[in-house]
């Protein structure tokens, strides 16, 4: 079932804004990182491969490939909540920013030149064998339909081996001077956005009696209440708390205690209380689970080595979780 916001279906929109910005974000990546032509050092061809063509036939391919698959990808974005059954509801923010941030930065660049040969290489087949409705493993393949496939790839292949040496000085500042400098904000933003959602769902435990995962208990008006005044008080404490992180204030050192053991209770009474009272209630031990290994790696472990491979670990655990329930969600998807 879709999610509407004043009649706009939610995922046709997200569809639509990343057709817009994903030709953009391969521009500026192709533009500000510093690659070179392994071939030659000639400033024009480095400017006009570099810049332009490659650039250029990696977001067509992407234009293409989204276009092709656009039902399949609102139909993934439709389903992703019921798929991903493992992660807190009120934590799926907390996660899928984690996650949006791996994506973008680690697999997006890496993926787009495979991306691009097989999308060319598809448009080929398509453009020569437009009479077919669809590619059957029965169905024999003309030589004209292999060999334009091959013509058509060379383009991207010539782009993807242009640019792949490049590729290990892209990681290196995508690692270096993106992830490990931003990452001590990160995380500030991620403690205090999860200590805030703690806090809350801690609160909703309270409110119902046993059981704080409110998406499940929409019964009435007066329930959704309740839930948009605790919003509005996690709104609140997460500015609040990452004002006191990102001031250096020992005190917020007792909030993460308190976010860290309100969530080991909210994970314990729900395991229990849910399925006694709602048959069909979720506890998501799990996705609590890794949640408190991420809180508690900061509150419970004075060495800055185990503390910091946990919070690394934990945050590129949940990111990895994500990612691979959406490729799963896509693959299944109708």
């Amino acid at each position: 079932m879709f999610k509407e916001i004043k009649g706009i279906i939610v995922s046709r929109l997200i569809v639509l804004v990343s057709i817009i910005l994903v030709p953009i974000a391969i521009f500026l990546i192709y533009n500000l990182a510093d690659f070179n032509l392994w071939y030659s050092n000639d400033p024009i061809l480095r400017l006009v491969v570099i810049k332009i063509v490659c650039p250029f036939i990696f977001s067509v391919s992407w234009l293409f490939f989204l276009i092709l698959f656009i039902n399949r990808f609102a139909n993934t974005l439709d389903d992703f909540d019921k798929t991903i059954s493992v992660v807190p509801s009120r934590l799926k923010f907390f996660y899928g920013i984690n996650a949006i941030y791996i994506m973008l930065i680690f697999i997006f660049p890496v993926i787009t030149p495979v991306v691009s040969i097989l999308s060319f290489a598809s448009m080929a087949w398509r453009l020569t064998t437009f009479r077919k409705e669809r590619w059957e493993e029965d169905t024999k393949v003309s030589t004209i339909t292999w060999i334009m496939m091959v013509l058509a790839s060379i383009i991207p292949i010539f782009c993807a081996a242009s640019v792949l040496p490049g590729f290990f000085a892209l990681t290196d500042f995508l690692w270096n001077d993106l992830w490990l400098k931003f990452l001590p904000l990160l995380f500030s933003i991620s403690y205090s956005l999860f200590t805030a959602l703690a806090i809350g769902s801690f609160v909703l435990l309270i409110y119902n009696s046993g059981i704080s995962e409110y998406e499940q208990l929409w019964v009435d008006s007066s329930k959704k209440d309740i839930v948009w005044n605790i919003k509005i008080l996690e709104v609140f404490l997460f500015g609040f708390f990452l004002f006191l992180d990102l001031n250096q204030y020992d005190v917020i050192d007792l909030f993460y205690i308190a976010g860290f053991i309100f969530i080991i209770i909210t994970s314990i009474v729900n395991f229990f209380q849910g399925k006694s009272k709602v048959k069909s209630f979720k506890s998501h031990l799990f996705g609590y689970i890794i949640a408190a290994v991420f809180i508690g790696s900061n509150v419970l472990f004075s060495t800055a080595e185990i503390s910091g491979f946990l919070r690394v670990w934990s945050l590129i655990l949940s990111a990895v979780l994500y990612i691979f329930v959406f490729f799963y969600t896509f693959y299944k998807a109708e």
